[in-house]
């Protein structure tokens, strides 16, 4: 295993890999019962999506691992899921079936870009402000996420956010923060699973001792045991529309998902790699071929099992924070996503203000690539602050890199510098206004 994940060449050990393996699957775990909420409200059994969501972010995270060597944890995306079904669904009046075909052959012309490499040629063509740029802006994404989740910040008529105010929620929150971040600052082993348990105690007494829950979290408490055992859900096994989801009507759908999840995927796998330093010997992302490709398969498998399009998880860098350096990171996240087929009410113990700090913390590590961008050179700072700002203030990493990526090609044009913009990424461009104009 040392040799194969070359443990010596990448400075980690097996210890680190399992640690950051379970630090990152804690990070990702809401997806098993967050995906299933969202993607059920298009009328498919919550209990059989939450089950395709088990099945392929388990065996989807294990193949990164174990042909990529790349410690990213993939599952099904947060927006593609939304879009899945209520855009789609409920929006276009698609049949869910026929939805699922949809991402099913988005899933398959994935493959195809990624076995000739168009899609690794389409990540080396953005340019390297930009994927520091997009690294920074998924670190604020997260962060804001992560306070979203503590009702720290909260919605605001008037100034669309604010101040959630001191209650028992966010005190809570922040006693946790303060404790994980001290554990980080002394570089504790495994400080963010310390952390996220931490804070999962200390949340036991709302809404029991002190606070109420319930106008923010719909509960009066927020930690509640629901049980332990539940069987899995295979009924969405293939009930996938092959024919009915080749209709010209749903062209348009298929191309939506295909292109939305080609820059969530590449930007999140870009800026993850760019912010943990997992690049090869030339500078580039490590693996790139084999993470694309196997992120590919995941969107493909997605439409079969049952669930919307699989896609490389930003949280990842909470395994990586942790020492995760090789594909044992993601095996180890793979395998820990199997057991809740059966355990899945286990999940719901932990509240989301207990991985609130924990994704607080990964956007301050993720802030790293700022210093690489070069601000007084205004033809690429302006791109790349269009970037950072953009992915957390739209809730969307497909928006960021979209205007980071059209507003650089424009001013290097406008300046002078056509040499520094190339072919592909000029053809990115066009599809990345296509994306916007769907």
């Amino acid at each position: 295993m040392q040799n194969y994940f070359a443990f010596d060449k990448h400075q980690t050990n097996f210890k680190t890999e399992i640690i950051a393996g379970i630090t990152s699957f804690l990070a990702t775990m809401y997806i098993i019962v967050v995906n299933p909420a969202i993607v059920s409200a298009a009328g498919l059994p919550f209990s059989g999506v939450l089950t395709a969501t088990i099945l392929v972010s388990a065996f989807s995270s294990i193949m990164m691992g174990v042909y990529a060597k790349n410690p990213i944890v993939i599952a099904p995306g947060m927006g593609i899921n939304a879009f899945f079904a209520y855009t789609v669904v409920l929006g276009m009046g698609v049949k869910w079936e026929v939805a699922l075909g949809a991402v099913f052959w988005s899933g398959i012309v994935f493959l195809i870009l990624s076995i000739f490499n168009v899609r690794t040629a389409v990540a080396l063509a953005i340019p390297k402000q930009i994927r520091s740029a997009v690294a920074a802006g998924i670190g604020l994404f997260i962060t804001f996420i992560g306070l979203e989740n503590a009702k720290f910040v909260v919605a605001n008529p008037a100034t669309l956010v604010s101040f959630g105010g001191l209650n028992s929620i966010t005190i809570t929150f922040l006693i946790g923060l303060i404790v994980t971040s001290f554990l980080v600052m002394k570089n504790i082993k495994g400080a963010l699973i310390i952390g996220i348990v931490f804070t999962t105690v200390l949340s036991i007494p709302i809404g029991r001792v002190w606070g109420d829950a319930t106008e923010l979290f719909g509960s009066a408490t927020i930690v509640s045991w629901n049980g332990i055992f539940s069987s899995p859900d295979f009924s969405l096994l293939f009930q996938l529309d092959l024919i009915g989801s080749l209709a010209l009507s749903i062209i348009p759908v298929i191309f939506v998902f295909l292109f939305t999840d080609l820059f969530d995927s590449l930007s999140t796998f870009i800026g993850v790699a760019e912010a943990a330093d997992l690049k090869d010997e030339d500078g580039e992302p490590r693996n790139i071929k084999e993470s694309l490709l196997t992120d590919a398969v995941s969107t493909t498998i997605s439409g079969l099992l049952g669930t919307s399009a699989g896609t490389s998880y930003i949280e990842s860098a909470a395994g990586i924070k942790e020492g995760g350096r090789t594909g044992l990171t993601a095996i180890v996240a793979g395998l820990c996503f199997l057991p809740f087929m059966f355990f899945s009410p286990i999940l719901s113990v932990v509240p989301s203000i207990a991985t609130a700090p924990a994704l607080v913390l990964v956007g301050v590590f993720m802030m790293n690539p700022v210093s690489k961008i070069e601000w007084l050179k205004y033809d690429e700072a302006i791109p790349a602050f269009l970037a950072i700002i953009l992915i957390p203030v739209t809730y969307s990493i497909t928006q960021g890199i979209v205007w980071g990526l059209i507003t650089w090609t424009l001013l290097k044009i406008l300046s002078g510098k056509k040499k520094e913009v190339s072919l592909t990424l000029i053809i990115v461009d066009i599809f990345a206004i296509a994306v916007l104009l769907v």
